[in-house]
């Protein structure tokens, strides 16, 4: 699969799991009684259907009938659900909510939703029950964050380590055989002076081959390096070309940091967060650029709903364009001379009548789904890249706002 494809693939994936979490996010049980376990990929599941039967037992000393029947039967649900797993969950782990929701009118529907394999690994396990379903990890796995290289060092220490999404984890760590600026007796300032610098450059040395070792392999994924330490530490080290020439090019910028130990990669992260957020979205605003320079200069830009999708199904689409923030349904419609239109809905609004423009007689309904799904399985059989777009600059808020979050960078004029 081109790198490409495993971005859409990747994309599609955590529009999904967005989707699922926005619904999960919107239930309310009437006690506590909403069931959220998160299950990292190294727990045995005989592990979790012992925790949850012990649960289960434990349930029945609730008080209320009514909430110790929506614990119990929410248990059992997840419990018929890890039947289907082996030894260990998927991947990076999974997580299942259960429980009885209110439905209005003194009335409940019991839901059961497990989600596997998330963006970033489930880190530990953790059952919670509670009157709403607990996705806020969920969430933050979510956020686009990347993948990025962390050096924090002073000439005492050093650490090295990743930014995986919002997870700092410190990999590497030295200490230094630096001595201090006061001379021991007998050395003459010459020599000591000189001593001390071979033993610092012998330390930016050690620290680079940490950072090399890490990072040279994952060049090709890395969103960018940061490099955290008081001055001149971190100017002495970066000045002097110590890293692979590859990774140099990656660094992002150097930060004031008064730490080097592994609290010292969580400040360099707090301190770098304007430039991770300039980082996050530079993707969106070139795709963006793109699009509306194409627009200015010629025909092979479309947006709006119908026109990009007549352009999708051409094949002429290079890249199709979809605001992060669109929530939107598209409604097939069929009237009785067999006219098939289609009409885009906000997704909390119920289906409206349809009257066919072509004949003007009363159509039906023939299906309706949400409209990113639909262009997506166009865009997947035509060969066509697919595009999240953030919402947190302007254009594109203007994708959203102004093109009704559909847009599409064209491979070839069609006029249409």
């Amino acid at each position: 699969m081109s790198s490409d494809a495993q971005e859409t693939s990747k994309d599609r994936r955590k529009y999904e799991f967005r989707k699922v979490i926005e619904e999960l996010r919107d239930f309310e049980g009437s006690g506590t009684q909403l069931v959220t376990i998160y299950i990292p990929e190294d727990r045995q599941i005989s592990d979790v259907v012992a925790h949850v039967t012990q649960e289960h037992s434990e349930a029945s000393n609730i008080k209320s009938k009514q909430t110790r029947t929506a614990v119990q039967d929410a248990l059992t649900s997840i419990k018929d659900r890890l039947r289907y797993y082996d030894t260990f969950p998927p991947e990076n782990g999974m997580v299942i909510f259960s429980g009885a929701i209110d439905a209005g009118g003194g009335q409940t529907d019991m839901v059961t939703r497990t989600l596997e394999s998330p963006p970033q690994p489930v880190e530990s396990f953790r059952y919670h029950c509670d009157s709403e379903f607990l996705t806020e990890p969920l969430e933050h796995m979510l956020e686009d964050s990347g993948l990025f290289g962390l050096i924090v060092l002073d000439r005492r220490e050093a650490n090295v380590g990743w930014l995986k999404g919002k997870r700092v984890e410190a990999v590497k760590s030295a200490s230094s055989l630096v001595p201090g600026k006061q001379r021991k007796g007998g050395q003459s300032a010459q020599r000591f002076a000189r001593l001390r610098l071979e033993a610092i450059d012998n330390f930016y040395q050690e620290v680079a081959g940490m950072a090399n070792d890490l990072f040279v392999d994952k060049r090709h994924e890395l969103d960018g390096i940061l490099v955290g330490g008081p001055s001149p530490t971190k100017d002495e080290f970066l000045d002097g070309d110590y890293l692979h020439h590859e990774l140099q090019d990656k660094v992002l910028g150097k930060f004031d940091v008064a730490y080097t130990d592994e609290s010292g990669l969580k400040d360099l992260v707090d301190n770098a967060s304007e430039a991770l957020a300039d980082q996050e979205i530079v993707e969106d605003k070139r795709h963006m650029e793109t699009f509306f320079e194409n627009l200015n200069t010629g025909d092979e830009a479309t947006y709006g709903f119908d026109q990009t999708r007549r352009n999708l199904i051409m094949g002429s689409v290079d890249r199709l364009l979809i605001s992060e923030d669109l929530r939107s349904d598209v409604v097939v419609y069929e009237c009785p001379n067999g006219h098939e239109e289609y009409e885009v809905i906000d997704s909390r609004h119920s289906t409206p009548d349809h009257e066919c423009s072509e004949c003007g007689e009363e159509a039906e309904v023939d299906e309706r789904e949400d409209v990113i799904e639909h262009l997506m399985a166009i865009a997947e059989q035509r060969g066509t890249d697919t595009k999240f777009i953030s919402t947190d600059f302007e254009k594109g808020e203007q994708l959203l706002d102004a093109f009704g979050g559909i847009a599409g960078i064209l491979r070839y004029s069609t006029g249409v």
